[in-house]
């Protein structure tokens, strides 16, 4: 099996794990490379996250760490996540369990895919999200104006200090701190979750990725999307953002344990 390791680099520990453990897969036969920055920070050769092929990419980190080796490939690969952050809901391994997982799976591995949602503005794709799109002003206590239109039809009009758009993946990340529901992520749907409305009325949306959905902006502030906490861009202001559901969704490792086991004990150890 080819196997691509990513490390966080900002930690000596985590990338000393990533060195050990893949000497363990190579033990196993696996033919072992590592991503260019982490390479670089272990001394080895490495080739870009653009770049990055084979059967399976394993990452030693944090969900941003997930987060940001989704969104730099350029072709989809199959991702492993080791938790060497603070909660980890895209690292369904803790370092001393990958051994075993590695040891008990040599013939390959069960893949889940995770829809993420595809961001346009006023025609412009701009990029995948695997999380959320976020929109927000970059004035502090400033509010925007939004409007939603599902299949053309308004369906709201608020104003708040931002807007999420998120994936059921992201359910349990940004949308779940700003009030958001948990959503199972077998379900493909848009959730909206205003930040901080003026209206106690405005609540969270989940719309069905089978519908159009558009939100439009029209604010005198300047604001921004941001995509995963990845990538920024500048909104006009009278922006029309398109959501769509992605050609390329994330393909993660089912190591056997339930989504709603993971969340309960993710969410009593914070």
């Amino acid at each position: 099996m080819k196997i691509v390791l990513v490390s966080r680099i900002d930690e000596a520990d985590a990338l000393r794990y990533t060195a050990s453990l893949a000497r363990e897969l190579e033990d196993l036969g696996h033919d072992v490379t590592f991503e260019e920055g982490t390479a670089e920070h272990l001394g080895e050769e490495g080739v870009p996250f653009e770049e990055i092929g084979g059967d399976l990419v394993v990452v030693v980190g944090g969900d941003g760490s997930v987060l940001l080796t989704v969104h730099q490939m350029k072709k989809q690969v199959p991702v492993l996540g080791i938790n060497w952050g603070e909660v980890g809901f895209l690292a369904d391994l803790e370092p001393d369990e990958a051994g075993a997982f590695f040891a008990t799976h040599t013939d390959g591995f069960r893949v889940e895919s995770r829809m993420r949602v595809s961001l346009s503005v006023n025609g412009e794709l701009l990029g995948d999200a695997l999380n959320e799109g976020l929109v927000v002003t970059d004035r502090p206590a400033k509010m925007l104006r939004f409007g939603v239109y599902v299949d053309g039809t308004p369906a709201e009009r608020f104003r708040a200090d931002g807007l999420l758009v998120s994936t059921p993946t992201g359910s349990t990340a940004y949308a779940m701190s700003a009030g958001g529901p948990i959503v199972d992520p077998q379900i493909e749907g848009f959730l909206l979750v205003p930040l901080a409305p003026y209206m106690l009325s405005s609540r969270p949306h989940l719309i069905s990725t089978q519908r159009t959905l558009e939100i439009t902006l029209d604010t005198e502030k300047p604001a921004h999307l941001v995509i995963d906490g990845q990538s920024t861009f500048e909104l006009a202001k009278e922006a029309t953002l398109t959501v769509k559901k992605s050609d390329q969704p994330a393909l993660f490792v089912h190591t056997g344990k339930p989504f709603f086991e993971k969340v309960n004990h993710k969410l009593r150890n914070l």
